[in-house]
């Protein structure tokens, strides 16, 4: 079974996603460990009631982000961590976490890349006025937001749509992405191809969104 860590920065909303999928057998990996940078958040307290071990690194003990990410690997390592999973970590990653797990890392974020990058991206989406939006699970690499996409789920947007409603709305797809998504690497049936990711077997159907006339 894939033994999987995952990396949190606050109040891991994603990861509890996770972890009610392994808890109902729908995920069938192991969730090897949570890491955080920041200590008390709230995703410690999740993992902790579903038993999951759990650490505690903080990235200012660090003076560079290589010497951090190093602490990671060699503590993911001892963990037997197979799969580096990235909830809300707020924390950019180097190539020496990234040559340690190559095509190993994975990265939900909440828009439709390559679409709104980086920070705020709902908020992006709502000023852009973009009918639709949503989120994308993808293979991490040296470049923010840029690695091959595994899958990405949609979500309407709406003229009197607010950050807020539009941000709710994409967390419910990204709990149902990223399950889907490590299973998929669990099953062994993610091949990168270049830019693309294939799914042998296809890929598990997401409903479309749901669009009204302005």
């Amino acid at each position: 079974m894939l033994t999987v860590g995952i990396l949190i920065s606050g109040s891991g909303t994603n990861l509890q996603a996770i972890l009610d999928r392994v808890a109902d057998g729908s995920l069938r990996a192991r969730i090897g460990l949570v890491v955080s940078n920041r200590p008390g958040v709230l995703g410690l307290e999740r993992a902790a009631a579903a038993g999951v071990p759990t650490q505690v690194i903080e990235h200012r003990g660090y003076a560079r982000r290589e010497d951090f990410d190093a602490a990671l690997v060699d503590t993911l390592r001892r963990a037997g961590v197979e799969l580096v999973v990235l909830a809300g970590f707020d924390r950019l990653i180097t190539r020496v976490l990234l040559g340690a797990f190559r095509d190993r890392v994975i990265n939900i974020h909440p828009a439709l890349l390559p679409a709104f990058k980086g920070l705020h991206a709902q908020r992006q989406a709502v000023e852009y006025g973009v009918r639709v939006t949503g989120a994308t699970v993808h293979f991490v690499d040296e470049d923010v937001d840029h690695g091959p996409i595994i899958l990405q789920g949609a979500v309407a947007v709406d003229p009197d749509d607010t950050v807020d409603t539009v941000t709710a709305r994409v967390l419910e797809v990204e709990h149902r992405l990223y399950p889907a998504a490590i299973q998929l690497f669990a099953d062994g049936r993610l091949e990168i191809a270049g830019r693309r990711v294939r799914v042998h077997g296809g890929a598990p159907a997401l409903p479309p969104p749901q669009l009204r006339p302005w």
